[in-house]
C-alpha cells in the first residue's frame, strides 16, 4: 500500500510539474485516506499577490462530486436537504468546500439530479458532473440538456479560459461587491485541468486575475469564481471515513472546520469516493 501510495504521489508531482503545476513551490501533500491505493485529494499553498492561496486537487477517478442546497440558499430548492452532508453518506466523504453566490446576486444557475432551482444563464461559467462522472466548466450557452447533468453551479462568467486567465479578470468591478469596496479581498474559486481533475483555490489579498493567476498554476485550464469576502472560503478534508480526522486547508476563523458536517445556510459541495454510489446527488 505505501508504495502504491509514493508511486501515485510522484505519478500526481510529474503531472502538476508539466501542467505549470510548480509542484515544489506548491508542496502538494495528501490531504484525505486513500482511495484504491492512493489519496484522492492532495492539498497545497501557494503565494499569489503577496499573500498565500490556499489550494486542493481532487483527482476524478477516484471521486464523485456533489452539490448540495443550504437551508436558505437556492431559495427555491427542492429537495432542500438538511443543509449539511447526509448522514447516510459520511463513510465515504472526503471534502467539503463553499458553493457560490446568493441567488438575488444574479451570477447564474443551479441545477441538481436535472432539476433547476435556479435558472442557468447564458455566458456563465458553469461547473458541470456528467452522468458518468466526468467534469467540466462552460461557458453555458444552452447546448446541452439539463436532464443529462448531475449538477449544475454558475457563478459569472468563466475566470479562467484555456489555460489563461480570461481577459475580464483583470477588471475586479466585474466580480462581485467586496467589503469596504476592496480589490484585493477573500476569494475562492473552482477549476478543472486538462485531465479533468478539480482545483479549488481560495485566499486573502486575492484580487480576480491574482487567484486566476493560482488556479492556471496549478494546472487548471478553465475555473469560475466561488463565493468571496472573509466570511465564506472553507474547504475541509478528511482523513479517515465518516467525516473523522479533519484538515481545514483554508484557516478561516469565522467557519468551523466542520462546516456543512451542521446545518448552514449556504449551498456547497462534496467530493465522495465513487464508491456506494452513481451519477446523482444523494440526499439520505
Amino acid at each position: 500500500m505505501a508504495r502504491r501510495i509514493v508511486a501515485a504521489a510522484a505519478a500526481f508531482l510529474a503531472v502538476c510539474s508539466a501542467a505549470g503545476a510548480g509542484a515544489a513551490a506548491t508542496g502538494w501533500r495528501a490531504g484525505t485516506y486513500a482511495v484504491t491505493g492512493a489519496p484522492a485529494v492532495w492539498l497545497g499553498t501557494r503565494y499569489e499577490n503577496g499573500s498565500p492561496v490556499y489550494l486542493a486537487r481532487i483527482d476524478h477517478t477516484r471521486t464523485r462530486l456533489a452539490l448540495y442546497p443550504g437551508l436558505t440558499e437556492p431559495p427555491i430548492a427542492s429537495p432542500r436537504g438538511a443543509g449539511e452532508v447526509p448522514f447516510g453518506e459520511r463513510w465515504r466523504l472526503l471534502a467539503t468546500f463553499n458553493g457560490g453566490f446568493k441567488a438575488n446576486a444574479g451570477a447564474g444557475g443551479f441545477v441538481v439530479n436535472g432539476r433547476v432551482d435556479e435558472p442557468l444563464v447564458a455566458g456563465m461559467g458553469t461547473l458541470v458532473e456528467y452522468r458518468d462522472g466526468s467534469l467540466a466548466i462552460l461557458d453555458w450557452q444552452g447546448n446541452t440538456p439539463v436532464r443529462a447533468l448531475v449538477l449544475a453551479r454558475q457563478n459569472l462568467p468563466p475566470l479562467v479560459w484555456a489555460g489563461r486567465p480570461a481577459a475580464r479578470a483583470a477588471d475586479p468591478a466585474l466580480w462581485g461587491a467586496t467589503l469596504g469596496g476592496g480589490t484585493a479581498v477573500w476569494r475562492s474559486a473552482v477549476g478543472v485541468t486538462a485531465a479533468g481533475d478539480l482545483v479549488y483555490a481560495a485566499g486573502g489579498g486575492q484580487t480576480p486575475l491574482s487567484l486566476a493567476q493560482a488556479l492556471v498554476s496549478a494546472g487548471a485550464v478553465r475555473a469560475i469564481e466561488l463565493d468571496i469576502n472573509p466570511e465564506w472560503p472553507s474547504f475541509t478534508s478528511f482523513r479517515a471515513r465518516g467525516g473523522r480526522g479533519a484538515v481545514k486547508l483554508v484557516p478561516n476563523p469565522q467557519q468551523s472546520t466542520y462546516r456543512f458536517l451542521t446545518p448552514d445556510n449556504r449551498d456547497f459541495f462534496a467530493v465522495y469516493t465513487r464508491a456506494g454510489g452513481g451519477a446523482f446527488v444523494p440526499f439520505r
